[in-house]
């Protein structure tokens, strides 16, 4: 079962409590009996290891990806992509 952080608006109390799902969520609070009640959102503490979670797994320790590393001539390692050249604007006056 999960726990939940409240905060209370009209006391300041802040407390957890472990509910089911299924649980409708407190609104009096236990302090003041007002019905100031909300739940805190707080970040939660998982660690996804191992390859295919993200874009990002491939980035090397400095952060550049493999596919866009370049060689000493300032070209691209390789690969197959190319980079599609956008057409000169015609308009003129």
């Amino acid at each position: 079962m999960p726990i939940y952080t409240y905060h209370c608006d009209s006391c300041g109390v802040q407390f957890d409590r472990q509910q089911k799902f299924s649980d409708q969520p407190l609104r009096v609070c236990p302090e003041c009996q007002e019905e100031a009640l909300r739940k805190v959102y707080q970040p939660v503490g998982i660690v996804f290891k191992g390859s295919g979670f993200y874009a990002t797994d491939n980035r090397s320790s400095s952060g550049m990806g493999r596919s866009s590393k370049k060689n000493s001539s300032g070209e691209n390692n390789g690969g197959s992509e190319t980079k599609a050249k956008k057409p000169a604007d015609s308009s003129s006056d």
